[in-house]
């Protein structure tokens, strides 16, 4: 037999670490690889020769591992040339993967990820060299193409529910209260504000405006609305993603330095900020809150769902099997068989057909005002938002393990 490698690429998810357990796991199985090396830092970190074997570590290393929140194999943001442009990190990479006597490559990320296995699953074929190339999903953006959800989505949107739950009861305890603003992540699609909607009390939704980047964000519209609420009722709840964009697509919240990262992505952060200064200068009140939740979004393992521990590790388990019956170049998707009760199955999708494409938040799943979402989306919202694992909760502090420290 041979063996196998698997690294992580992007930003890190609460439940991401589950997905290499669920591969480790497949092989212990299945006995299909004689060992199992992880690339630290991803493919950065492979061609710097950063490679471990996972297979050697105990059992209770690996079970502590698969309950630790973010990479613990490290990330990278690691954009690999065009094929047509050079083949030298190609070669460099599949001669350290034949080196190493690996016959299966799995990268775990999102739709950046999937274009850099898309290409070395592609460049192994036309060189004629037998090595699988599957990607495992995972992104808090639920932003995948194909698949229902991404794992790592579900237990972020735990969290801001819970988070938006928690704040509205510590905004709401004066006679006199103010606007609180939420602000989440969501480069390009409103997932994750969405998920907001989920938190009620008394059975009614706390949020009173919910901001996606997918409707066109209009200042003086959100303005008369925040008003009127704040006439009728004293308080305001608002949670906004980080993308929104006014009608000519520029993103609210740009930064003045335009700052972008490796992919071309603006860096943003700050809409919270810049609402609430809207808001005091429009005279509406001086009482104003906004709290960015920033990487506690994707790190809360406190806070994480049980199915999304599971399908992340599931999503491994089927990457394993899906290589060894000799498939190539595709990710692991989800797909949704019930919705109650909630069940779930796996298939491929090519890898090609994910990356540089955007799963953005169905505009018939947004009220017709443009600041809320409708039932239907939180009838999809509701399943993937589920009970904390037991295993969280048996100690006063978290037993954590990772191994690029």
């Amino acid at each position: 037999m041979a063996n196998c490698i698997i690294a992580q690429s992007g930003g890190p998810t609460s439940v991401i670490n589950s997905s290499v357990v669920g591969l480790v796991d497949a092989n212990k199985d299945l006995k299909i690889f004689d060992k199992v090396y992880a690339g630290l830092n991803g493919i950065e970190g492979i061609l710097n020769g950063n490679i471990i074997e996972l297979s050697s570590f105990s059992d209770e290393e690996i079970n502590s591992f698969r309950y630790t929140p973010s990479s613990g194999l490290g990330s990278c943001r690691y954009k690999m040339k065009k094929l047509e442009e050079s083949t030298e990190e190609y070669d460099k990479l599949l001669e350290i993967l034949k080196a190493n006597d690996i016959k299966a490559f799995f990268y775990v990320g999102g739709n950046d990820s999937m274009d850099t296995t898309a290409k070395l699953g592609k460049y192994a074929k036309e060189t004629g060299l037998d090595i699988k190339f599957i990607g495992i999903p995972k992104t808090i953006d639920n932003d995948l193409m194909y698949t229902d959800h991404t794992p790592g989505f579900g237990s972020a949107a735990k969290f801001i529910a819970t988070t938006v739950l928690e704040t509205y009861l510590d905004s709401s305890v004066y006679i006199n209260n103010g606007i609180f603003i939420v602000e989440t992540m969501g480069r390009d699609t409103g997932w994750l504000a969405a998920s907001s909607a989920l938190a009620k009390l008394n059975g009614k939704q706390v949020a009173d405006f919910i901001y996606l980047p997918e409707s066109a964000f209009d200042v003086d519209k959100f303005l008369h609305d925040v008003k009127l609420k704040f006439e009728e009722q004293n308080q305001v709840y608002i949670v906004v993603s980080e993308g929104i964009r006014t009608a000519d697509g520029t993103f609210v919240a740009e930064t003045s330095s335009q700052a972008h990262d490796k992919f071309g992505h603006a860096q943003l952060g700050g809409v919270g900020m810049y609402l609430k200064n809207l808001i005091i200068q429009s005279g509406i009140t001086k009482r104003v809150k906004a709290l960015e939740l920033g990487v506690l979004q994707r790190c809360a393992m406190h806070c994480a769902s049980s199915l999304d521990l599971e399908e992340a590790h599931q999503a491994g388990y089927e990457a394993l099997k899906y290589a060894n019956m000799g498939h190539s170049g595709y990710m692991v998707a989800i797909k949704r068989e019930s919705n109650v009760p909630y069940s779930s199955s796996y298939f491929l999708v090519e890898a090609d057909k994910i990356a540089n494409n955007v799963k953005y938040f169905p505009k018939e799943w947004i009220n017709e005002e443009g600041n809320g979402i409708t039932e239907e989306a939180i009838e999809y919202l509701a399943p993937l938002v589920s009970s904390l694992p037991s295993i969280l909760t048996q100690s006063p502090m978290p037993n954590f393990k990772v191994f690029n420290k």
